[in-house]
Parts: C-alpha cells; sequence; structure tokens
C-alpha cells in the first residue's frame, strides 16, 4: 500500500466541510509518519496502550482523536492526549471523564456515540436514549469541563447502500433536533454542537452526502491491520 498516494486520493474525494481522521489503529509508526509527512494531522486510535506509546514517537502537533471503546480505568492514558473522544457510550463513562477533568485540571471534547446498526454488538445510545441525555441536564453529568461537541456512529456492516443511507439519516435528524433544541436554550455543555462522525472507507462517500463532517478512515489509507 502506497500510503501517500491513498491518502492524497481520499483527500481529493472530501467536500469542503469534512475531515479526515486517518485510522492509524493497529499500524505501525512508520506508516503513520508517511501520512503525517504527507500533510495528514488527525489520527485516530482506539486501544489506550497503543495511543499512549504513539503519542511518544509522533510528533507532537499530532491531533489525536480517541474512536475505541474507552474504560473508565484507562482514562489517564487517553485524556491527556487526545482532541476529541468519539466514543462516549454511557452515562457512566460520561460522568468518569467529568470528574477526571475536575480532579485533573482538564477539559475535554466529546461525541455520543449513537446506535444506528442493525448489529447488538456495536456500541452506543439508542436514538431515543441519546436524546433523552442531550435534552436533559446535561450539567450535572458533564460539568464545566466536558464539552459534547456531536454525535458518532457506525452503519450496519452490510453492501445494502439504502440502509446505510437510512441509518446515516436517522442520526442526522437526531443531529437536527439536537441543534434546534441547543439554539432555543442556552445549554453549556451543547455550545459547540457542531460535529457528525460517522463513514469509514466501506461508505463514506454516502456519510458525506449525508451530512457527516468527520470520516474515519482506515484501511484505504493505510491497507490491513499489521497488529
Amino acid at each position: 500500500m502506497n500510503v501517500v498516494d491513498n491518502l492524497q486520493r481520499i483527500k481529493k474525494e472530501l467536500l469542503p466541510n469534512v475531515d479526515l481522521v486517518a485510522v492509524s489503529k493497529f499500524h505501525p509508526v512508520e506508516p503513520i509518519r508517511q501520512a503525517y509527512e504527507a500533510g495528514q494531522r488527525i489520527f485516530g486510535e482506539s486501544r489506550p496502550q497503543e495511543l499512549f506509546q504513539k503519542v511518544g514517537q509522533l510528533p507532537q502537533d499530532i491531533r489525536w482523536h480517541f474512536i475505541g471503546h474507552l474504560q473508565t480505568n484507562k482514562l489517564k492514558m487517553v485524556l491527556p492526549y487526545v482532541e476529541l473522544v468519539h466514543s462516549v457510550d454511557s452515562v457512566r463513562l460520561l460522568e468518569a471523564i467529568r470528574r477526571y477533568c475536575e480532579n485533573n485540571g482538564l477539559s475535554v471534547d466529546v461525541l455520543i456515540e449513537v446506535h444506528i446498526a442493525q448489529e447488538e454488538t456495536k456500541s452506543g445510545f439508542s436514538l431515543s436514549e441519546a436524546e433523552a441525555l442531550l435534552m436533559g441536564d446535561l450539567l450535572a453529568v458533564c460539568g464545566e469541563r466536558v464539552r459534547i461537541r456531536g454525535l458518532m456512529a457506525m452503519a450496519s456492516l452490510t453492501d445494502d447502500e439504502a440502509l446505510i443511507r437510512q441509518e446515516f439519516q436517522s442520526l442526522t435528524a437526531l443531529y437536527r433536533r439536537i441543534c434546534t433544541y441547543r439554539e432555543e436554550g442556552e445549554v453549556a455543555a451543547l455550545a459547540q454542537f457542531d460535529t457528525l462522525s460517522f463513514g469509514m472507507s466501506n461508505d463514506y462517500h454516502i456519510a458525506m452526502e449525508e451530512g457527516a463532517t468527520l470520516v474515519r478512515i482506515g484501511t484505504d489509507i493505510f491497507g490491513p491491520r499489521e497488529y
């Protein structure tokens, strides 16, 4: 795989309002460095230990995003180093992030993970649960140091493009309802609610058409996982 050629091809396809998260999880440092030298700055990791190791080996101006399941006992290996946590999938995790930030003088941006796929194995709030959370008492959950920037989801793993599009549309519809709610009242934790993270190597073209502002692409840049 030619990482630089792949990256340049994908960037030419991105719409103007869409940013690329180069999903570098399970890949060694060298191809990440190649992507960095070609101009990529946002990289996505899903395992705390792997992220922690790479932070120490790669340029300090990389904008790390955490995109995997985050356990509450691994916050110290993630929160000090990332620009955005994509995968907040429970109130318990959101509260743990708030406490960690308050105890360590940090502020962090997060996305609420929403379960829109057919597979039960995927994580996240249901659409109705996410809506209830985001229209509830967020100050009590987030405090003043956790900012909810938007929503994240994964579509079903299928070749049925109509189903994928329908799932993405359900997320976008929720996003718009939350934006309307935010505009009608002053909700501090939603002050910068402007991000939709969905779309991966197999469906990012559909995702962009349906309103994604972040697409998470790994295989089409780096090839199959190396470890």
